[in-house]
């Protein structure tokens, strides 16, 4: 027992305590298989067997998600062999534009999630062709530089449909929107109200549906009707962007794409509406809480 004690000290007596550097990188590593990526991060800043331990591909291929293969196929037609599992994950995480520029896909930081917008652009809008109607507006509040805005119509209809290779799990789909027109004054944000009307006598019907038979719907008033009582109230704050969950649905494999469909519709044509942006369409993991106001 002496021996043991006198091997913890040094020549002057002081105690050897062992520390974090003596941890193998092995252990460190496992116990990174169970940490969120900008956890492993931090830690990796502590010493160089955290910081080793923090680049094994086999820590970071646990955070990708199992459709990773078919993301880089799509996104980038020069394979990215040269890449380690960590880099592939960083690449990822920042937002790729596909099909011409009208979607975008990246990967949540946190939990490696799958999330997806789809741009104005490539959706249906009944009257887009006439500028009396619809116009389509630059602005730097949108991922994809441009919203669809409504002045006037009777017969307000958006819809789209997509199909897509999702990681199993379920999902939540968004409609990103608007009260108000956004400019900019003197170098400030300004939103115009003018054409706002029409959102508070009947209610806003969403529905999304997939390619395996499944469907979600529901509706809502943008603005507060005149009356009490009635079924989806939701006040939408003018001039501030609102995402409008519509439903979820759910992947079982993760090696099938799945066809989504999603619309919006208002065509009671017993009065008109307008004053409206469309930005995109959001998905997101359904465990993912930050996902806007409106879920």
């Amino acid at each position: 027992m002496g021996a043991n004690l006198t091997s913890l000290t040094d020549g002057n007596g002081d105690s050897l305590k062992p520390g974090l550097r003596d941890i193998p990188e092995s252990c460190v590593a496992a116990v990174f298989m169970y940490l969120s990526p900008p956890e492993i991060c931090k830690l990796a800043r502590l010493n160089r067997s955290f910081r080793n331990a923090a680049s094994a591909d086999f820590v970071w291929e646990s955070k990708l998600p199992a459709n990773y293969r078919f993301l880089l196929a799509k996104l980038f037609p020069d394979p990215l062999d040269s890449l380690s599992k960590k880099e592939i994950f960083a690449v990822l995480s920042r937002p790729h534009p596909f099909d011409a520029g009208s979607k975008e896909v990246w990967l949540e930081k946190t939990t490696g999630a799958v999330c997806l917008a789809v741009s104005s652009k490539a959706m249906s809008i009944t009257g887009i062709d006439d500028r009396r109607y619809w116009n389509f507006i630059l602005t730097d509040e949108s991922r994809f530089h441009a919203i669809a805005y409504l002045q006037q119509i009777w017969w307000f209809e958006v819809d789209g449909e997509f199909e897509f290779q999702f990681p199993a799990g379920t999902y939540s789909l968004f409609f990103r929107l608007q009260l108000g027109k956004p400019t900019k004054r003197l170098g400030r944000r300004v939103c115009n109200f003018d054409h706002v009307h029409g959102w508070d006598l009947k209610p806003v019907r969403f529905q999304v549906s997939t390619s395996d038979s499944q469907h979600a719907s529901c509706q809502c008033f943008l603005e507060d009707p005149e009356k009490n009582g009635n079924e989806g109230i939701t006040k939408h704050i003018r001039g501030s962007w609102m995402n409008y969950h519509v439903g979820d649905f759910v992947v079982s494999s993760s090696n099938i794409p799945t066809k989504i469909k999603f619309s919006m519709t208002q065509i009671d044509c017993t009065h008109s509406k307008g004053g409206l942006c469309v930005d995109c369409v959001l998905i997101y993991p359904s465990n993912f809480t930050e996902k806007g106001k409106y879920f």
